[in-house]
């Protein structure tokens, strides 16, 4: 084993020589033969509506993805686990379409039709063969925020036997409510549906896993607090908008003096009996291939126990009640209402798709198979647009029903087909004889589902060691969550997920690169120890693209790598050459009168002494000839400059190469901003060479006007190494003595 260790180790260290030209981006253009050919716009719509045979049956195939799958479907090896994962997921589906009902404000029933109507769809359309699509508790409280403030309690109070007594139209109530989350489910549907022609899946990418996250745990805290009511038997005032959950819970309190004894009892007991019973249902699952269906025996049990003990009569414990045997017909969303729930519909179907999606990834990358984000989006649209007409609400992907699919063997959608089919069952059959369940039990069911979600507080510490501003994205979207309520939550989280990705493009890491001895790899200097800096030339590189948003702090960080402030220095020098084009003219108007003082008084002197000849006796020239040599002494005292102040007397480097490989965009800001740096440190003297230019940065640079006469493509190198060799090579010891200022 070490032998081979070493042999690996000694095979990433041979070295190797490559010959060839320094080349700059027009010898690089003319050795590979660039390409101007460019598909028309007119081509690619011709393209695009173009309708053959095998384009016309992919997209057939893509569209309804059942007729490419099920013709080849490994019957003898998927059929007895998908059958057997299919009827322990259609168990599940029963308690948990149930206790979601009431998250959403309906009747227990329509949780049942809203896991057997949109899994069929799904089965049809959808992509991913291990997601249990179905009722969520997230989606569901989404819902019950809809349901409950355009059609709260208020709405519904009727005068009782009693002067002073009212009650409330139940009836009525649940109609109206039901009638309003169909409503809405149906118009979420619509919009994932738009959303999956227009080919947007990748709207997802804006839902981070750390913001999924902790929009799921913010979520939970809604579910418990809206179930708390069930648990203490007792009807709290209902609130809406910013801070609603914070007054909901300041309410409960003041109502705990009024709980439900018998309530409160069914509740504690059936959570404490769910957790033992999970907790021995797992100790066993090592010894039995089919999880043990708890809550399905809780319900069971809960019913059996109601109706002998008669805890609606005898403690007044309140009861699922009525429910009725049968399919119902579709019927028409309500028109009328759409235009007070686009906001509400818009979140639904953003969150729905981005947990059904991340979850089918998850599942798809384990099992080696594609999950069409496009596809997926259509198949929710059609699911929730479908069942909205049957009087679903709107659903999602569980994680607790998906991992029961898969652990029980489930390999395809048709595991999801057969649990839609047991669900059938219940519904022409068996619903009925839940009536007596007490609700309090089902709220007991959500509470312990939900103790996974509360696990997700550990990933602030786990986030806190690998990535801080994961961490702040994470507890921030769970705060906004709890105080702007799930739909304004969401919106407000990725906002604030956006604006770190814009704060950390503004906030990038300036760096001086040098080269690793011996070869043609350039790191920064402040992270190795071996990696020196070339002389004369001077490498930087930021961590982020140039745009408008941080152009300014780019030059300011080069200011600062390079230790000068060209600008400074170039402002400086304007003035010095000012001061000695004063001094200048000073001189010279000096030297002129003095020139014509001296004419008067050789004037003068001629003509008192016009006898004298044009030389003396001892050969000299007259005295006019020496006012001419003092004229140019005078004139040469002009010649002499100013020296340099000595705050900017620092020696930049002969050049300066800006690694722009990290830019992947530039904007008419980004562009004027390198056209400035060019021309500035052009003019104190320092060559600027831009490496690593993608394709689209030297178009932009090219649709801003940033090539001209004096400056060509020739600045451009395809890489850093290239750009340093023609410095060495090309410019000579200019460059490497650099400019002294």
């Amino acid at each position: 084993m070490e032998e081979e260790m070493h042999d690996r180790d000694v095979r990433k260290r041979v070295p190797y020589n490559i010959q060839r030209d320094v080349l700059d981006e027009p010898s690089v253009d003319k050795v590979a033969q660039k390409s101007d050919f460019k598909i028309s716009a007119k081509e690619k719509l011709k393209d695009a509506v173009r309708c053959t045979g095998p384009r016309f049956k992919s997209c057939f195939f893509t569209f309804v993805p059942l007729f490419a799958w099920l013709p080849r479907y490994p019957f003898r090896e998927n059929a007895i686990g998908d059958l057997i994962s299919g009827i322990s997921v259609g168990i599940m589906h029963l308690p948990q379409g149930m206790a979601y009902a009431l998250l959403a404000a309906v009747p227990p029933v329509f949780g049942l039709y809203s896991s057997f109507y949109p899994i069929l769809i799904y089965f049809i359309f959808g992509t991913s063969r291990h997601i249990s699509v179905g009722t969520y508790a997230v989606m569901s409280v989404m819902i019950g925020g809809v349901t409950e403030r355009l059609a709260p309690d208020s709405d519904f109070i009727l005068p009782g036997n009693d002067t002073n007594s009212t009650i409330i139209d139940i009836v009525s109530r649940d109609s109206e409510r039901v009638k309003i989350a169909a409503t809405v489910t149906f118009l979420s549907g619509i919009f994932q549906l738009l959303l999956g022609l227009v080919r947007f899946g990748f709207v997802v990418t804006y839902l981070s896993e750390p913001l999924v996250r902790a929009y799921t745990t913010g979520a939970a805290i809604h579910v418990i607090v809206s179930q708390l009511k069930y648990s203490f038997g007792i009807s709290p005032e209902r609130y809406s908008g910013p801070l609603s959950l914070i007054y909901t819970i300041i309410h409960i309190c003041a109502l705990l003096g009024k709980t439900n004894i018998g309530t409160l009892v069914v509740s504690i007991v059936t959570i404490v009996g769910l957790i033992i019973a999970k907790e021995l249902s797992a100790l066993a699952a090592r010894k039995i291939p089919v999880p043990i269906p708890v809550e399905l025996f809780t319900i069971v049990i809960a019913t059996v126990v109601s109706w002998q003990m008669d805890l609606k009569s005898e403690y007044g414990v309140e009861v699922v009640g009525q429910i009725p045997s049968g399919l119902q017909a579709p019927v028409a969303p309500a028109v009328s209402l759409l235009g007070s729930m686009i906001g509400d519909a818009f979140a639904l179907a953003v969150v729905g798709y981005g947990i059904a999606i991340s979850l089918g990834r998850i599942f798809a990358l384990k099992y080696a198979y594609k999950v069409d984000s496009n596809q997926e989006l259509i198949a929710l649209g059609l699911s929730n647009s479908v069942g909205g007409l049957f009087n679903c609400f709107a659903i999602s992907c569980s994680m607790s029903r998906s991992m029961v699919q898969v652990s029980t063997g489930g390999k395809s959608q048709v595991a999801g087909a057969i649990s839609a089919l047991v669900i059938l069952v219940i519904l022409l059959k068996i619903g009925e004889l839940f009536e007596e369940l007490p609700k309090a039990v089902l709220a007991a069911i959500i509470y312990v589902n939900l103790h996974g979600m509360m696990k997700q507080f550990g990933d602030i510490c786990s986030l806190w060691r690998t990535n801080k501003v994961d961490m702040m994205v994470w507890v921030m979207t769970f705060i906004l969550t709890i105080l702007l309520n799930p739909d304004l939550g969401l919106a407000a989280s990725i906002a604030f997920s956006i604006l770190t990705v814009v704060f950390r493009t503004q906030l990038p890491k300036y760096s001086i690169l040098g080269q690793v001895p011996g070869t043609d790899i350039y790191k920064p200097v402040e992270d190795y120890n071996q990696v020196k800096e070339i002389p004369g030339v001077m490498i930087f590189r930021s961590s982020a693209t140039l745009y408008f948003a941080n152009a300014e702090m780019y030059i300011d960080a080069l200011y600062d790598k390079t230790g000068v402030d060209v600008a400074k220095l170039l402002s400086h020098k304007k003035k010095l050459e000012a001061k000695r084009l004063r001094k200048e003219k000073k001189a010279a108007k000096k030297a002129k009168k003095e020139a014509k003082k001296r004419a008067k008084e050789a004037a003068r002197a001629e003509e008192q002494e016009p006898e004298l000849s044009d030389t003396d006796e001892s050969g000299e020239e007259p005295e006019a000839n020496g006012d001419v040599h003092k004229l140019s002494e005078a004139k040469d005292v002009v010649a002499v400059e100013v020296g340099p102040d000595p705050d900017n007397d620092t020696r930049l480097p002969g050049a300066i190469i800006l690694d722009l490989s990290p830019v992947n965009f530039l904007d008419t800001v980004g562009v004027k901003t390198l056209r400035n740096i060019h021309k500035d440190y052009g003019e104190a003297g320092v060559q600027v060479y831009l490496s690593g230019c993608q394709r689209g940065v030297v178009e932009s640079m090219e649709k801003g006007d940033f090539f001209n006469e004096k400056v060509t493509k020739s600045i451009l190198f395809s890489s850093v190494h290239d750009a340093v060799l023609y410095c060495q090579q090309g410019n000579g010891e200019e460059v490497m003595q650099g400019t002294h200022l």
